[in-house]
């Protein structure tokens, strides 16, 4: 499993709001992107946004970045400022 976790600012409520509405209305990931678990953590006061997309393999998170990358900025909750990309070594779950 491989997780790309991208970090944006300038996150209002309603854009939170719209993003999240426009994803859930669409009933799936984009064309081109093959995510496997889709996670957002939102900070109104902040105004920030933390979006965790899961991959099952390193080229579906490389082939999907490209199509992450060509999207207008519109289409994203705020303002990119960081891509972090890796494998998920620990997943705990307790029971």
């Amino acid at each position: 499993m491989f997780v790309r976790v991208v970090r944006f600012t300038d996150v209002s409520p309603d854009r939170a709001d719209a993003t999240l509405a426009r994803i859930e209305e669409s009933g799936g990931p984009p064309p081109g992107i093959s995510i496997s678990r889709l996670q957002m953590i939102y900070n109104a006061e902040d105004h920030t946004a933390v979006v965790l997309q899961h991959f099952e393999t390193a080229d579906d998170m490389k082939a999907s970045a490209q199509v992450f990358a060509a999207m207008d900025p519109s289409e994203t909750p705020g303002t990119r400022a960081t891509v972090d990309t890796g494998e998920l070594k620990l997943d705990i779950t307790p029971s």
